[in-house]
């Protein structure tokens, strides 16, 4: 085995390159003794069958079995058994080492996923989760009772009650994609409205039937094929659930979205179990979830069911990218100035100004130095404007109504100077697809969440809040007693618990990215 180890693969294995995991193999091995850990002879130990079958089925983990090996388990449990000939030394190191790199592999990989969220540009922390991989597999694995070894894995796995509902959901639709895939349907050259002639009726109810959209003895008839109202409803559902406007109307959106493979959407819900696994399990208090390609805001109690949710507005998807990370809101700042970023103000503004020199005080803008001292907010010179062109100069909206930022802010400091906030622009929120900002998020009832946020502060029931709100005192800043986690996340499928299951657009292309990370194998990076 030493050669295996200093070389850090094993040709016998389906990913061989063990490189990310040699030290803690040689640590465990260390801890054993230098025995092998899952033999007894030549026959695997109870524990590390019960192993074997866990690696076997990763499958319903959302994980690849192939990845641990899963096809190659039973051949080597037969090459141990046989008498004639019997295995070697080097037949009996391979299957201990092989077991216990996969089982390493699978635990971490459950875990804390299979990639660092970090290569992805996804600003979350997986590193104080990782295990001390060779005292686990020690204490917990090597001597474990076969009926021990499914609970001792379910331990590792996100504590989450949304990634419970997620790989059910996974089995779900797995299964449905196994069936085959289901016809596609025409698109129309115009939306088909209720009443109307659709030719693809039948493959449209049969589809419907199948996602669980259309209830099984609901009666359609379909000579004619006329798009009718059971269907009109069971379409409304589905286009609930994949983030699409419920207007009933089949047009070119929503035809497109019924004929994505459910072996996609399958995977759709592979990728999320895999971004469950990067989130944070510890939080000092429940924490504001915003997940970007649903558009949705929730703020959890106690029992990390949502106790508040609203709609948000994030960036946009080319440019202006709402990032993931995570952050600790720690003050409120009621009627706030909007510091207008350095970018925004070269880029936008200072054309506008060029065309239009009271641009700015029509817009109720006021220019400050690096002091915050007011320079003007009138008609900009062409001193101001040449400041402004170099970044000399600032560019602020004063606080009110019609302030880009509305009447409140909620503050987590990050490095991306990204925030929730209110604002004047409220009719974005009937839209099914909301990326418009330049990466802040807009929250749809800025007075509920901050009636939420400040619960705990004495004194701050709904009335002072929208008293504050339309007040005259400017820029208050209130600070929380206990900051409120914030993750800002992303996930195209979603397993809520109101029974559905949800898909979104992949509006950042990061599930393309994921995907194709994940497909090149280990070591990951």
């Amino acid at each position: 085995m030493s050669g295996w180890l200093d070389a850090a693969s094993l040709p016998a294995m389906r990913w061989p390159d063990f490189r990310d995991y040699q030290a803690y193999v040689r640590n465990f091995y260390a801890q054993n003794g230098g025995s092998l850990a899952w033999l007894r002879g030549n026959e695997p130990t109870p524990a590390a069958l019960a192993i074997i079958a866990e690696l076997e089925n990763a499958d319903a983990k959302g994980l690849r079995a192939e990845d641990y090996d899963g096809g190659r388990w039973s051949a080597r449990v037969t090459q141990l058994r046989q008498t004639s000939p019997p295995p070697t030394d080097a037949d009996r190191a391979s299957f201990d080492l092989a077991l216990t790199v996969c089982l390493m592999r699978y635990i971490s990989d459950l875990h804390i996923g299979r990639i660092n969220p970090k290569t992805v540009n996804f600003a979350l922390d997986v590193e104080h989760k990782k295990y001390d991989l060779p005292t686990l597999l020690h204490d917990k694995f090597v001597n474990a009772s076969p009926s021990d070894v499914q609970g001792l894995i379910a331990d590792v796995e996100p504590p989450f009650q949304g990634y419970q509902r997620a790989l059910k959901a996974l089995q779900l639709y797995e299964g449905l994609a196994s069936k085959g895939a289901p016809p596609q349907l025409p698109v129309p050259a115009k939306a088909i409205g209720p009443g109307q002639l659709y030719p693809g009726l039948p493959q449209l109810v049969q589809f419907l039937r199948l996602v669980g959209d259309l209830a099984p003895d609901a009666v359609v008839q379909l000579d004619p094929p006329l798009y009718q109202q059971p269907v009109v409803d069971a379409v409304k559902s589905f286009q609930g659930r994949h983030g699409l406007e419920t207007d009933g109307r089949l047009g070119a959106g929503t035809v497109k979205a019924i004929n994505v493979p459910l072996s996609w959407r399958a995977e759709q819900l592979r990728l999320a179990l895999e971004r469950w696994r990067w989130r944070p399990t510890d939080f000092p208090r429940p924490p504001i979830v915003v997940n970007i390609p649903e558009f949705e805001l929730r703020g959890l109690g106690p029992d990390y069911t949502p106790e508040i949710k609203m709609r948000v507005v994030v960036g946009k998807a080319f440019h202006h990218r709402t990032p993931v990370f995570t952050g600790n809101l720690s003050y409120v700042v009621f009627r706030p100035y909007w510091n207008v970023p350095l970018s925004i103000q070269r880029n936008e503004l200072v054309p506008k100004i060029q065309r239009d020199r009271g641009y700015l005080a029509k817009g109720n803008y006021e220019v400050t130095n690096g002091r915050g001292t007011v320079v003007t907010d009138g008609v900009i010179s062409d001193d101001v404007l040449a400041k402004l062109r170099a970044g000399q100069l600032f560019v602020r909206q004063k606080p009110g109504p019609k302030n880009s930022l509305g009447l409140v802010k909620f503050i987590f400091p990050n490095d991306n100077n990204v925030y929730l906030h209110d604002t004047p622009s409220v009719a974005l929120f009937a839209r099914a697809r909301r990326d418009f900002s330049h990466g802040c998020i807009r929250v749809q009832d800025p007075t509920s969440l901050a009636v939420w946020v400040l619960r705990g502060k004495p004194g701050w029931d709904r009335d002072r809040v929208i008293g504050t709100m339309k007040g005259t005192t400017d820029n208050l800043i209130v600070t929380l007693d206990k900051p409120i986690p914030v993750l800002i996340l992303y996930g195209t499928a979603v397993a809520p618990s109101d029974g559905k299951i949800y898909f979104y657009d992949d509006i950042y292309g990061y599930d393309a990215e994921l995907e194709k990370v994940l497909s090149q194998g280990y070591p990951y990076p």
